[in-house]
């Protein structure tokens, strides 16, 4: 068994719709240049996983089109060879994408019939394994598609689910609206429809940090009926994180234990059928690669630079929104103190949205030091005594209330990606509430013009590489 599965940006759908869904209702084709993310063991599922991330549209013009109708689509096969010819030189997977006018989303039986065809073709000019994808966008916007791997036993696999990306987060798979959710999500149902409870139940999410604000996060995704969770930290429960971390206990103080473990425990004993997965890493460990991968959102809880570093990377490469989430109190001196700011920011990570660098929400120089500290303690201890790195300094300020608040403006944050309630402007990319103030605000920033991330779309849905995330070490 393995999963397939497909991500493409909301701006390559826009251009399929174009192209493919005219006023004449006649079919039309183009094709899909797509990476690739090869997932060893998908931690839900247990078995392997192709993630497949569209990085090129090219449509098939007019003139190249044999014939067209409201049923059937021909065109001459130049186009197909010479695009199997660059996914070869990319190692990328080429996609073919005909629309259905009628709104049938289902291959046809002249699908099923020219398809192995094409599929042949494939192997015969890239060679055995090649694999083709072909795919059908109905009238109403509906995506299916499905993988070939064996074109003489005429054998495909189904895309389990195709994802789109943008201000909106669309799914598509099969029996998307069917079936009935569980009687704790009816009152849900009643206010957001039931799709939005089967979207949850399929969706994969990851938790970086769970601290105070992702412990938060973890409670609610787990109590909005969210399938799978994945939940990354490598800390412990202790007495001056006690009174903020969901579910902890002074008893899970006194036996030092994992947080990873508590939130397990606590998000179990709910008895919602979520499906979870605890790792005790930081998150930038290679360990973590293949779950991360696995997941269609993440929400960065963490508050080391070095690992929103990470995150602030993987997100492009892997076409994986990131919901950043962080807590920033400033107090005075005084006895009590006063408040100078208390800020809470929720920030999405993805094409078109400005990275965590260009923000200036992350310090290098502290992710520097971090990193040090956690590979080599002994030099990072002799660095410091020489001022060459930041010092640990003293605990930031943190209040429940407020962690869990964050919490919930970056679920709600997701909610509105998948459902809309806010409107067609709901989407933020940058939420800031100014808590002391009683005020949201939407910092605008724009990429530097010489970021490798954001500035540009260089590594977006890059994929695999070797080294991973294009970096050495």
């Amino acid at each position: 068994m393995k999963n397939h599965s497909l991500t493409i940006r909301e701006e390559h759908l826009l251009q399929l719709k174009r192209h493919l869904l005219r006023d004449d209702a006649c079919e039309r084709v183009a094709y899909l240049l797509c990476n690739q993310a090869l997932i060893g063991h998908d931690p839900w599922d247990r078995c392997a996983h192709s993630k497949y991330l569209v990085a090129k549209v090219i449509p098939v013009p007019d003139a190249e089109i044999l014939q067209s109708t409201p049923d059937k689509v021909t065109w001459g096969t130049a186009s197909f060879v010479r695009l199997l010819k660059e996914a070869a030189a990319h190692k990328q997977v080429l996609a073919i994408v005909h629309n259905h006018s009628g709104g049938m989303a289902s291959f046809s039986s002249q699908d099923d019939e020219n398809e192995p065809d094409l599929v042949q073709l494939a192997v015969n000019r890239n060679g055995p394994g090649t694999q083709l994808i072909s795919m059908i966008l109905t009238s109403d916007e509906t995506l299916i598609g499905r993988v070939w791997l064996y074109p003489a036993k005429r054998a495909y696999e189904s895309l389990g689910m195709i994802q789109v990306i943008g201000t909106q987060y669309r799914l598509h798979y099969a029996g998307r609206g069917g079936g009935a959710s569980i009687p704790a999500l009816h009152r849900q149902a009643l206010a957001f429809g039931n799709a939005l409870n089967g979207d949850l139940r399929k969706l994969r999410v990851g938790i970086v940090g769970c601290g105070g604000t992702g412990s938060a996060v973890a409670m609610l995704l787990a109590r909005l009926g969210v399938g799978q969770l994945v939940v990354i930290d490598n800390d412990i429960v202790d007495q001056t994180n006690l009174n903020r971390l969901h579910g902890a206990r002074q008893a899970d103080a006194d036996a030092m234990r994992p947080k990873v473990e508590v939130v397990t425990r606590e998000i179990t004993e709910m008895g919602l059928g979520v499906r979870l997965v605890p790792i005790e890493a930081w998150v930038g460990d290679p360990g973590c690669r293949d779950a991360l991968r696995a997941c269609d959102v993440i929400f960065g809880c963490t508050d080391d630079h070095d690992g929103r570093l990470f995150l602030n990377r993987f997100s492009y490469y892997y076409l994986i929104p990131v919901i950043d989430v962080g807590l920033a109190i400033e107090v005075d001196h005084g006895s009590p103190p006063s408040v100078k700011a208390l800020d809470g920011r929720v920030t999405v990570l993805g094409p078109h949205h400005a990275c965590l660098l260009c923000r200036e929400v992350i310090n290098p120089e502290i992710a520097r030091a971090e990193s040090i500290r956690r590979d080599d303690p002994a030099e990072y201890e002799r660095r410091k005594a020489e001022s060459y790195v930041a010092g640990e300094g003293n605990p930031n300020p943190a209040v429940v209330t407020f962690t869990t608040e964050l919490a919930c403006m970056g679920v709600n944050e997701l909610i509105h990606r998948l459902q809309g309630f806010r409107g067609s402007e709901g989407a933020a990319a940058n939420r800031v509430r100014k808590f002391h103030l009683s005020e949201d605000r939407r910092p605008a920033h724009k990429p530097g013009p010489a970021c490798g991330i954001c500035a540009g779309d260089g590594i977006w849905g890059k994929g695999d590489t070797e080294p991973f995330l294009g970096r050495v070490g």
